[in-house]
């Protein structure tokens, strides 16, 4: 009678190996053993006594013995260890059935982790899991809304009655990559930067003079062409400013150049394209 889990091996025999002696101490075993007392060697019969400075020594697959044998000799390895392979696992031999789950410390999901904590990941051109450095992984995904940019307005502006004209949009907030020209009022998607933008614009826009305007219009221009409008009406209640917005996500290539244009329509007075309330600006979206 058995008390207790049934074994997953009833019965199991110990691997032999047998040598082609030589006049030699050394010799190779053909299993990988932890030390000598992995395996009992029997020698011309007689049972050798294991351990340095006795009659044999074994690391891995190495068996030195301390004398060496002659021709004639008869000599087998029975490996104790191998009986139900309690030793060393072989390669790659161990799956996530035969690992605990205490194998992960603490095996709670961590709030933060340090700027040199290592992540494991899966390289897939060599088909096999590595570590990297948080700060490593970090900066390795995702990315920045760049290229970015924003101009202001520095001189009020006084165009045309009822006639669209670019926004003079002629000074800097920021631009990361130099791609605002000051001088044509116009951004110009750089080299290598394609993508979808982010663009926005908002201005004060009006007359001078009290409930004279009744129509303001801010449109986004793209390659000189009207894309985007933004429209308002104050005919039947006529003001004197208006702010206008307007936001557009566009599809841009390299090239592909932006600018804003602005409509005023009023009844007497002078147009006015304010400054401090006035600005361009979009990025790139991380895609």
């Amino acid at each position: 009678m058995y008390i207790g889990n049934t074994p997953a091996e009833n019965y199991a025999s110990f691997l032999t190996e047998t040598f082609t002696v030589s006049a030699t101490a050394s010799y190779t075993l053909s299993h990988a053993v932890t030390n000598e007392n992995d395996i009992r060697l029997v020698i011309n019969g007689v049972v050798q006594q294991p351990g340095s400075g006795k009659a044999y020594t074994a690391s891995g697959t190495t068996l030195t013995l301390t004398s060496a044998t002659v021709s004639g000799d008869v000599m087998y390895a029975v490996y104790l260890g191998r009986a139900l392979q309690t030793v060393n696992p072989p390669n790659a031999s161990v799956g996530n059935s035969q690992t605990a789950p205490t194998i992960i410390t603490g095996q709670t999901a961590e709030t933060s982790i340090a700027t040199d904590d290592t992540i494991l990941i899966h390289d897939t051109s060599a088909s096999a899991l590595k570590k990297m450095t948080r700060a490593n992984f970090v900066s390795g995904i995702g990315g920045t809304n760049t290229p970015a940019f924003e101009a202001t307005i520095n001189t009020e502006q006084n165009p045309t009655n009822d006639t669209f004209v670019k926004i003079n949009f002629d000074t800097e907030v920021f631009d990361t990559a130099s791609a605002y020209d000051t001088s044509n009022k116009r951004f110009t998607v750089p080299s290598g930067q394609a993508g979808k933008y982010f663009i926005f614009s908002y201005a004060c826009m009006g007359s001078n003079t009290n409930s004279t305007l009744e129509e303001t219009f801010l449109s986004i221009y793209k390659n000189g062409s009207q894309t985007k409008t933004a429209m308002t009406s104050t005919t039947n209640n006529p003001t004197r400013y208006c702010n206008m917005v307007i936001t557009n996500v566009m599809d841009l290539s390299v090239g592909d150049y932006l600018e804003m244009y602005g409509k005023i329509v009023k009844t007497s007075g002078t147009t006015e394209v304010r400054t401090v309330e006035s600005v361009f600006g979009g990025y790139k979206i991380i895609e």
